[in-house]
């Protein structure tokens, strides 16, 4: 028995039995040999931590574009707190923490540059239309590796598409990623916000703190532990009715407040006219994209669909400097 194997024996003793089981895997798209150290799962996440996908989160907006300060959140910070909160709650319930991280840290590879302004720039321009849960999954499974896609798991893939409020992940490990995707940005982008000075404590409803706590930090260990008492021992993961109202009263309250407000949002029309002019540029010469784009023109994939691709994948501040390049007069050099 080698160390895979052992590993995956130790997962049938101590995993709750709704766990998903490495051994139980419904598999990759392409057959593998089994690696003899790590299971299925820590493959993955290894996968997806190396990618350049991944690597470029950190360049790419949260919720503030360009904001003026060193601690406020970005995609990849954001990640990161997602698979914190998912693999604390997945311990605690008996869950498989490999495949709870490997869904975290590969939720947002699909996002665009300047978050989800982008994404609604893509999605009204491009007529096939554009979701960045679904390019995600099309990042994982097409864009890496120079069109080789990065052979997932199915578990894995499902967790990464149904990450989103509406969506219905089939394992318990996918349902953990999707609350712990809205906790962790309910609660960062509040922690953001006061220190942005767009709300304060006083701005949320006595009840609500009653109930949830009076700082964030208080609030996320609520939200966990209500998780945890609430699901552990059954066969799906959710909160209490009680918790789950509140959190979308706060959630609502962040909407209104941070989300929509003019002074956290007054860039985000030029971002998505900035995106807008870059989408319309490349469909109409695609031979402007790098290599690896073009060849999937080639191989016979929808333009449109390509250079949402080229676009998606742009850092904020790479998009920037291709905009100033192609759009914006250079002064002349004279000797």
């Amino acid at each position: 028995m080698n160390i895979r194997e052992a590993y995956e024996e130790k997962e049938y003793q101590f995993l709750s039995p709704y766990a998903a089981h490495s051994r139980e895997s419904r598999g990759r798209d392409r057959l593998e040999e089994h690696c003899d150290i790590r299971t299925v799962y820590q493959r993955d996440r290894d996968r997806i931590l190396h990618s350049k996908a991944f690597r470029r989160l950190k360049d790419k907006t949260q919720v503030f574009l360009a904001p003026q300060g060193d601690h406020y959140r970005n995609r990849l910070t954001h990640t990161l707190e997602v698979s914190q909160i998912a693999r604390t709650i997945a311990k605690a319930l008996s869950l498989n923490e490999d495949l709870v991280e490997a869904i975290a840290l590969g939720h947002d590879l699909g996002h665009t540059p300047f978050g989800h302004a982008g994404e609604d720039a893509l999605n009204s321009i491009c007529p096939e239309g554009f979701a960045h849960y679904l390019q995600s999954v099309r990042v994982v499974e097409r864009l890496e590796k120079n069109g080789e896609g990065l052979n997932l798991t199915w578990e894995v893939r499902d967790g990464i598409r149904n990450h989103r409020t509406s969506g219905s992940p089939a394992t318990l490990e996918g349902q953990v990623v999707r609350l712990s995707d809205k906790i962790a940005y309910i609660h960062h982008d509040m922690d953001d916000a006061q220190r942005a000075g767009l709300i304060s404590e006083d701005d949320i409803p006595i009840t609500l703190r009653m109930q949830l706590g009076g700082s964030t930090r208080e609030r996320l260990n609520t939200f966990i532990h209500d998780i945890v008492s609430t699901s552990e021992g059954r066969d799906h993961v959710t909160m209490s009715l009680e918790v789950g109202e509140a959190m979308a009263q706060l959630r609502q309250l962040m909407f209104d407040n941070v989300y929509r407000n003019p002074k956290a949002k007054t860039e985000e029309s030029k971002a998505k006219e900035m995106l807008k002019k870059l989408y319309t540029y490349y469909t109409d010469r695609p031979d402007k994209m790098s290599g690896e784009y073009q060849n999937l023109i080639r191989q016979g994939e929808p333009l449109e669909r390509v250079v949402c691709d080229y676009i998606s994948g742009m850092t904020d501040q790479y998009s920037m400097n291709t905009f100033r390049e192609l759009f914006i007069p250079k002064s002349w050099e004279i000797y």
